[in-house]
């Protein structure tokens, strides 16, 4: 086993919440490499970052890359939007995490206090961005979770619970329970 969790879902699903929580518990490096990690090591800005990528795959394809790199170095929970599909032949568990629309335009207006992202059309309106570009990257699905071990309703659990059974599904694994 490569000691690899990849753990995927939309804004508001709690991607970061659980990965550092699955993290802690398993004593395992967080891998969340984004954008503003990107920035700094370029030495650019995110917004320059974020204008560049509208226009040149690069940046995204740059992101993964790192992504990846990061996970192949240890034992790691990597959390983002790609990693089930990014990891699919490296992770030893897979899971995505699901919310509603409304409920996730709710979380993401609390965490980030923006009033306009807790509108269900703008979280809408972003997935469907969001799904386009996968698409074109890389023919990624984000909306099929079929390499995904288990999806999770984050509606139905708190992050806790949710830690709780990621982990639980990784021992499962580990000791060979489950594997068919």
């Amino acid at each position: 086993m490569s000691g690899i969790i990849a753990i995927s879902g939309k804004s508001g699903c709690g991607n970061s919440t659980v990965t550092a929580g699955v993290a802690a518990k398993l004593g395992f490096n967080v891998v969340n490499y984004t954008f503003k990690n990107l920035a700094v090591d370029e030495g650019r800005t995110f917004e320059e970052i974020m204008e560049l990528s509208r226009v040149e795959d690069r940046w995204d394809h740059a992101v993964d890359r790192k992504q990846v790199e990061l996970a192949r170095r240890g034992s790691s929970v990597v959390g983002s939007r790609l990693a089930i599909w990014l990891l699919k032949d490296i992770a030893d568990l897979r899971i995505y995490l699901w919310a509603s629309p409304s409920v996730r335009a709710e979380r993401v207006m609390r965490r980030e206090g923006r009033v306009q992202r807790s509108d269900p059309e703008y979280t809408k309106a972003r997935d469907e961005s969001d799904h386009e570009r996968y698409l074109r990257l890389y023919s990624f699905d984000n909306d099929d979770f079929v390499d995904a071990d288990l999806v999770i309703n984050t509606e139905r659990f708190d992050p806790e619970s949710i830690t709780t059974i990621i982990c639980n599904s990784y021992g499962l694994r580990q000791s060979g329970v489950g594997i068919s």
